[in-house]
């Protein structure tokens, strides 16, 4: 049985918050809001967590997973960049992007890609960033994207309904956006925007 929080999208309950980072650092997947849409989250290091997750969402080894972090000092530790690279992350953070950049050795071996390579991204979302805050540390996401869909899940009474028994824990923050992050690769030192999404790409296109 998946259980159910109401948190407030502007003032999130710090009880309620509390609750969500204990479920996480008990080893639970979860769903909660980012500023682009619904997302499923578990720590970075819990392997069952991370399994669980792949396959409810049928990920192959392609998939390049995203440490959600709570702002630039996260980033920084996760990620490999020159100052050209942070003055660009730096100007679009918080925001709707995901950043593929080279990983450091702080990175779950688990969690890279093929070209060692990791997603990184600061959410503009009050939920997620308490969530964040409590933790101390980034959580493992994914776009809650099912299986056959090509846009995220948006109604957490539908999500509910969808995943009920499958996660631990689904967060109401409000009706999510049907919206994907944009993701910019800076795997060659330069912005590749892989796929357009919620976040403009106009500083990648004059950079």
């Amino acid at each position: 049985m998946s259980q159910f929080f109401q948190i407030h999208q502007e003032n999130p309950q710090l009880r309620l918050v509390k609750q969500v980072v204990e479920r996480l650092n008990a080893g639970e997947v979860i769903v909660y809001p980012t500023d682009s849409g619904y997302a499923l989250g578990c720590l970075p290091g819990n392997k069952g967590a991370l399994d669980r997750i792949i396959a409810l969402r049928r990920l192959d080894d392609r998939h390049n997973f995203t440490l959600v972090c709570r702002d630039l000092s996260d980033v920084g530790i996760y990620g490999k960049f020159d100052s050209t690279v942070y003055r660009l992350i730096k100007a679009l953070t918080p925001g709707p992007y995901t950043f593929i950049v080279p990983a450091t050795r702080e990175v779950p071996r688990r969690l890279l890609s093929k070209r060692k390579t990791i997603g990184l991204r600061v959410p503009d979302n009050a939920i997620a960033q308490a969530i964040l805050a409590e933790l101390g540390g980034p959580l493992m996401s994914t776009t809650l994207i099912m299986p056959g869909q090509s846009l995220p899940e948006t109604d957490p009474y539908e999500i509910r309904d969808l995943l009920q028994g499958r996660v631990d824990l689904i967060i109401d923050g409000g009706y999510g956006g049907s919206e994907t992050t944009t993701v910019v690769s800076f795997e060659e030192g330069y912005p590749q925007v892989l796929r357009r999404g919620l976040g403009s790409c106009e500083l990648f296109e004059e950079s």
